[in-house]
């Protein structure tokens, strides 16, 4: 039987890149991801001021080269992986470096290369316009990001969404993966699969 076809954002959904360990590195703070409230991080502790020279200083930097791993998320895709075909669906350009955004590409591929290496990279998009792809699921942290016309549209908990709204979430006919990203994977596995694999899982990483 042909598996149904789940489209995966990367960036707060799988790992967190170094993006944030470089603020702290130019600002000289200790900013951990929950700080935040807004997507762009960089804007919310950056003053406006220095932001071009902060984008001075991230150019050429390899983001993904010691990304943090969400919880649970390699082995939860693994085991997606038995059901769905999956495509990495993530964007990939940095607005303020054009030029030089064709390493951001060649950096997160190879970190998926090595994270994922049961995903056949065929099936890596790299890019920003994902309405353009159809699949029977999504999975991103941006609900803007989530296509109407899926039918199982997944919000992943990160630290920008907790505020969207039950309502907002249903205008979208979205489902919302809990609130907590340590969380996420165990229940997103519990919206895609059955009870079973979800026990089988959660048994395989206690032994």
């Amino acid at each position: 039987m042909k598996k149904k076809v789940l489209l995966l954002d990367i960036d707060e959904v799988f790992c967190f890149s170094g993006f944030l360990e470089a603020v702290n590195e130019y600002l000289n703070t200790s900013y951990v991801i929950d700080d935040f409230t807004s997507y762009y991080i960089d804007e919310a502790a950056i003053p406006k001021e220095r932001m071009p020279d902060f984008n001075e200083f991230i150019k050429g930097r390899n983001l993904y080269a010691n990304p943090f791993i969400l919880p649970g998320a390699i082995e939860s895709i693994k085991l997606l992986s038995e059901e769905y075909d999956i495509y990495v669906c993530s964007s990939c350009v940095n607005p303020f470096d054009i030029e030089g955004s064709g390493k951001i590409f060649a950096d997160k591929y190879n970190m998926l290369l090595k994270y994922l290496p049961f995903i056949d990279p065929s099936h890596f998009i790299f890019t920003g316009a994902k309405h353009m792809f159809k699949a029977d699921v999504q999975i991103d942290d941006r609900l803007s990001n989530l296509d109407n016309d899926i039918t199982t549209k997944i919000l992943f908990p990160s630290y920008h969404n907790k505020n969207i709204t039950p309502e907002e979430l249903e205008s979208r006919g979205a489902i919302r993966a809990g609130y907590d990203w340590r969380e996420g994977w165990s229940n997103v596995l519990s919206i895609l699969l059955k009870k079973e694999d979800v026990v089988k899982l959660k048994l395989n990483k206690e032994n």
